[in-house]
């Protein structure tokens, strides 16, 4: 565990609830108490009023045979406050096209709920990822900010 944040004292305390360290996961228990890890706090996506966690979207995408690696993260949208971006990384073999965007979706559409699914998907030659293979969703976001930015 930590102890501060570098000269951030405000953000060490949103990170504390007395002794307890706020991990920012989030996780569900069922009705036996077995716990199952749905995301982490800050990769939630609001989207009309459902909370959705991106781990489950991106387990979905990797089945289908033409992904390779998948991330999801929320864009804003003014009717749904946000709604799903996927970045695919295509198998070998395979080429970004709509009608392939069209097949995946429906891949997911078939598979989880009709909110889940990625209404917008970029192909993409490589997705960022930490040193031990974790997506860095926080990248995604901010290269998707600063396509935004220059789109506005």
């Amino acid at each position: 565990m930590f102890l501060e944040y570098w000269k951030k004292p405000d953000a060490t305390l949103a990170k504390f609830s007395g002794d307890w360290l706020l991990t920012g996961d989030i996780a569900v228990s069922d009705e036996e108490g077995y716990l199952f890890f749905k995301g982490r706090s800050d990769d939630i996506i609001s989207s009309a009023g459902y909370r959705i966690g991106p781990a489950e979207i991106e387990d979905c995408l990797i089945k289908h045979p033409a992904v390779a690696l998948a991330a999801v993260i929320g864009v804003p949208d003014e009717l749904r406050g946000n709604i799903i971006k996927a970045f695919v990384q295509l198998a070998p073999g395979y080429t970004g096209s709509e009608a392939l965007m069209k097949e995946i979706q429906a891949h997911v559409k078939q598979r989880l709920a009709a909110y889940e699914y990625p209404r917008l998907m970029e192909f993409v030659e490589n997705i960022p990822t930490t040193s031990t293979g974790k997506l860095q969703r926080a990248e995604l976001r901010r290269q998707e900010q600063r396509l935004r930015a220059k789109a506005e």
